[in-house]
């Protein structure tokens, strides 16, 4: 029986889509942006010359682009290998689980429930922070702003520290972030609180509630850790994964999938960190994976590290290390394996602010028995759900067109 391995390069857009100019995105590009810059030699911070990617232009990634926004990428047209596509989203918002949750079948059709900034700055609800610090038995809170977290936590860390009070902040996603000390506040004192904020959310349909833990003395040497954990609403209706699992199947998360899903329809979770790390534990699972399996993995680097800190520079050399990694990958698939590789949202680090972009996405399909070539233009991410439950023999999902 058949595989399938989803790799999702989190926030590579490549165009924005026709309904960016309502997200305030219109002209965002977040693979043409990045090349342009390399190909200008404005990526600072050490590296020079065009952006090198011919991996995955050979899987037809420079092909999406051209589709998506008629631009090209520098250098020669790769000898295609794969199928492509580019991918509007349908989904009410430009989030991580919104993204996840339609390529696997589940469109976000109503809006989440925000945090907007008031007149005077804040975001919260009084009366949330009062319930959640009783509720917690927290002596108070700091922040309650919106704000990137590195910069909230080079504002309040010290503070924090002292005080012992919670960090609390959002963005222009649907979340509720919580920065803590590991060593001062305590990384299990972090995750009990979150989860007492989640409960106290749920009512207003915000999408996740991120621990967001760090270390350091100062603002000089304050970073966050891999600890982080996202407490994620659960999915509206079945995946593609759940009706795997029902069907007798295994569905593997590696890295931050299992959160994304609120562990909903996920068998085996594997954690890992950096794209190394992640590349090297999806080989692992090319070689032990069983039959009738999903392999989805979530390279957040792309957006986490470089996309939301506007690393240009950065996103060039991460999205080069992935392309080194490919070969070998394809290399340990299975006759009737297929690779899906894609994107969740785009997240433009040349863009104002330090927010997602709303982009179409590349959905690059790689098989041995898969013909070369386009698969044109997609009205959802769901068709790669879609098409991966045809390729696992699952019954239909009610959204999306599989490939196939």
């Amino acid at each position: 029986m058949s595989r399938v391995f989803i790799l999702v390069l989190d926030s590579l857009g490549i165009g924005s889509s026709p309904d960016a100019e309502r997200f305030g995105d219109s002209g965002a590009n977040t693979l043409l942006h990045i090349a342009q810059r390399c190909a200008g030699r404005q990526a600072d911070d050490g590296r020079e010359g065009i952006l090198r990617i011919p991996n995955l232009c050979a899987l037809g990634l420079g092909h999406a682009l051209e589709l998506a926004c008629g631009k090209t990428l520098p250098g020669e047209p790769a000898r295609l290998t794969a199928a492509w596509a580019v991918a509007r989203e349908i989904s009410a918002g430009k989030d991580t689980p919104s993204g996840h949750w339609e390529m696997m079948g589940v469109p976000v059709e109503k809006e989440w429930g925000m945090f907007p900034a008031a007149g005077d700055g804040t975001c919260f609800p009084a009366e949330l922070l009062q319930s959640i610090a009783e509720r917690a038995g927290i002596c108070g809170w700091l922040g309650d702003c919106h704000g990137s977290g590195t910069e909230i936590i080079s504002r309040f860390g010290v503070e924090h520290m002292v005080s012992n009070k919670p960090i609390f902040y959002t963005s222009a996603d649907s979340v509720f972030q919580v920065a803590g000390h590991e060593e001062t506040f305590g990384l299990d004192r972090l995750y009990a609180l979150c989860e007492v904020i989640r409960r106290e959310i749920d009512p207003l349909r915000i999408g996740r509630v991120i621990a967001r833990p760090f270390i350091g003395q100062a603002p000089s040497d304050f970073r966050r850790t891999n600890n982080r954990r996202d407490y994620t609403t659960p999915p509206f209706s079945p995946t593609v994964l759940d009706q795997l699992v029902e069907d007798g199947g295994t569905t593997i998360g590696i890295g931050k999938i299992t959160d994304i899903f609120a562990h909903q329809g996920i068998t085996k979770a594997i954690k890992a960190y950096g794209t190394e790390e992640l590349f090297e534990a999806t080989l692992k699972q090319a070689c032990e994976a069983p039959s009738h399996c999903i392999v989805m993995t979530n390279f957040v680097d792309f957006d986490q590290s470089y996309g939301h800190r506007r690393d240009v520079a950065g996103y060039a050399r991460e999205l080069e290390l992935f392309d080194r990694r490919l070969p070998k990958l394809l290399a340990e698939l299975r006759e009737d394996d297929l690779l899906l590789v894609t994107a969740d949202h785009g997240c433009d680090p040349t863009w104002p602010g330090s927010d997602h972009t709303r982009e179409y996405v590349p959905q690059l399909a790689w098989g041995h028995r898969i013909e070369p070539g386009s698969l044109g233009m997609r009205d959802s991410f769901a068709d790669l759900g879609q098409t991966a439950a045809h390729w696992l023999n699952l019954r239909p999902m009610q959204h999306g067109t599989s490939f196939f």
